[in-house]
C-alpha cells in the first residue's frame, strides 16, 4: 500500500480552521446542555458540517454521525470512526471567562466542548483531504450525547448500529494536567470500569440506651463502611486496580436514637474486566456474611456501569505516529492509569481502538481537575486535537492491518435510529 502523503496539508487546513472552531467551541461553552437534551448543540454541529457539503444525520434524541470519504461498500474499503462526546455536567461554572456558562448549575466541566469541537474540526479537514484525493479511507464522526450518565449514549448509539462497518476508533480526552502541545498515550487499560454500589440497612430502630433489642443500622453501616473495602482488597487480584470508595452516607438525625434505616454509597472500580465481571456478586456475598450476626435486614443495589478503556496497542502506536508527525517528536508522553470511568470503553469491546489524553493545560499555569467549577483550557489544544485525530484516520487508510476479530454483536447490529432535518429514518451503511 502507498505511504501516506506528508502531514503538511492537515496541519494547513487546520491552521485555516482554528479561529473559527475557538468560536464554535466557545458558543457550546456559552450554552451547556446535560444527557439527553443537547439539541442547541446537535443542531450547530450538524448545521456546520452540512454547510461543508456533508449529510449529517441525527441520531435518537441527540448527538449525530456523519460519514466522510470512501464508500465501505466499495470492494476493499474500510472505515474508521473518531468519536467526540458532547453532553456537560450539573456543574457550576465559576470561571470568569467572557463566554461562561450562562445555564444556571450547568457547564462543560469535563471538556466536552473541546472533545466535540476537535472532532467537527477533524471532519472538515478530512473532507477537504477526500475532495482532493488524499482520503482513501471512510471515515464516520460519531459525536455522542449522554456520556456522563447511566445508562449512557453509547450504549444507545452501539444498540443503533453505530458501528456497523467501522474497523477502528479512536477519540480524545481533555487532560487539565498535561500541557497543550503534549498528548498522552498508553497501551492496554487506561481507565477503569466504574459501578454505582448502593447498600440499605434496616431493622426496627430504637433508642441507643437499649442497643440489644434492635439492629443497630448504624453500628451495622460502620462495619460495612470499615470492612467491605478491606475484604475486597484480600479477595480481589491487586494487580486489577480494585477499588471501593464510599461517597456518601445517611442514618438517623438524633444522638439518642438508633435510626430504622440507613444508607451507604459508592463506587466500585477496577482496571481489570474480568474483575470487573466477578466483583459484584462478590459484593453481595461479603456484606451478606458481615452483617448475619448484627440482626439487620440489608439491600444492596449494583449499578453496572462501564468496563474500563483498554487502548488496543497498533492503533496507540498508530496515534502516537500520527502525534509526532503534526504536532513534534516529542509530543507524546507516557499517561498514568486513572480510576475513572469512560463510556468509550463500550466502543473498544466491540471493534479496537485507542483513546488518548489531551493536553489542555497553559504550560507554566494552574493545574485544574476535571468535573469542577474552575476549569478553564488552553484553546490551542483544539486545534492540536484536530491534526492528531485527521492524521490519525488519513494513515489508518494508507497502513494495511489484519483486521481483528470482530468481539460479540460488533457488528449487523440494529440501523440506527432517528432523523435528520426532514425526519427520514437514518440507517448505517
Amino acid at each position: 500500500m502507498n505511504a501516506a502523503p506528508t502531514p503538511d496539508r492537515i496541519v494547513q487546513l487546520a491552521a485555516e480552521l482554528e479561529d473559527e472552531l475557538i468560536a464554535i467551541r466557545r458558543e457550546i461553552h456559552a450554552n451547556p446542555e446535560l444527557g439527553w437534551m443537547e439539541q442547541e448543540t446537535t443542531t450547530l454541529l450538524f448545521d456546520r458540517l452540512a454547510a461543508a457539503g456533508l449529510s449529517p444525520r441525527r441520531t435518537a434524541g441527540s448527538g449525530l454521525v456523519c460519514d466522510i470519504g470512501p464508500d465501505p461498500r466499495e470492494r476493499g474499503r474500510r472505515r474508521i470512526a473518531l468519536r467526540g462526546d458532547i453532553d456537560a455536567l450539573p456543574v457550576q461554572e465559576s470561571t470568569r471567562l467572557p463566554f461562561r456558562s450562562r445555564r444556571q448549575g450547568v457547564s462543560h466541566a469535563c471538556g466536552h466542548d473541546v472533545h466535540a469541537t476537535a472532532v467537527l474540526g477533524a471532519g472538515l479537514v478530512l473532507a477537504r483531504l477526500d475532495e482532493e484525493g488524499q482520503l482513501p479511507v471512510g471515515v464516520r464522526l460519531v459525536l455522542q450525547p449522554a456520556e456522563e450518565v447511566q445508562p449512557s449514549g453509547a450504549q444507545a448509539l452501539l444498540d443503533a448500529g453505530v458501528l456497523d462497518g467501522v474497523e477502528q476508533i479512536y477519540a480524545l480526552h481533555c487532560a487539565p494536567k498535561i500541557d497543550c502541545g503534549k498528548v498522552g498515550s498508553r497501551i492496554g487499560p487506561i481507565t477503569a470500569a466504574s459501578d454505582n454500589v448502593t447498600i440499605t440497612v434496616r431493622s426496627t430502630g430504637g433508642h441507643t440506651s437499649r442497643p440489644h433489642l434492635t439492629g443497630d443500622v448504624v453500628y451495622a453501616l460502620g462495619h460495612i463502611i470499615t470492612q467491605l473495602p478491606a475484604v475486597l482488597d484480600r479477595r480481589l487480584d491487586p494487580r486489577s486496580g480494585a477499588n471501593l470508595t464510599w461517597g456518601a452516607v445517611n442514618a438517623g438525625k438524633a444522638p439518642n436514637t438508633i435510626p430504622s434505616v440507613g444508607t451507604v454509597t459508592g463506587t466500585l472500580r477496577s482496571l481489570d474486566v474480568e474483575t470487573w465481571e466477578r466483583a459484584g456478586a462478590l459484593v453481595d456475598d461479603v456484606v451478606q456474611d458481615l452483617l448475619s450476626p448484627l440482626g439487620v435486614e440489608v439491600e444492596l443495589k449494583h449499578q453496572r456501569g462501564m468496563p474500563p478503556v483498554v487502548n488496543d496497542e497498533q492503533c496507540v502506536r498508530m496515534l502516537d505516529s500520527a502525534t509526532r508527525e503534526v504536532i513534534a517528536d516529542d509530543a507524546v508522553i507516557l499517561t498514568e492509569q486513572s480510576l475513572g470511568g469512560e463510556d468509550f470503553a463500550w466502543y473498544l469491546s466491540r471493534v479496537p481502538g485507542a483513546m488518548v489524553r489531551l493536553g489542555t493545560r497553559v504550560p507554566g499555569g494552574p493545574a485544574h481537575d476535571l468535573h469542577q467549577g474552575d476549569l478553564v483550557v488552553d484553546e490551542r489544544a483544539i486545534g492540536i486535537g484536530v491534526r492528531v485525530l485527521a492524521r490519525t484516520a488519513q494513515r489508518a487508510g494508507y497502513e494495511a492491518r489484519v483486521a481483528a476479530p470482530v468481539r460479540p454483536g460488533g457488528r449487523g447490529g440494529a440501523p440506527l435510529r432517528g432523523g435528520g432535518r426532514g425526519g427520514a429514518p437514518v440507517r448505517a451503511p
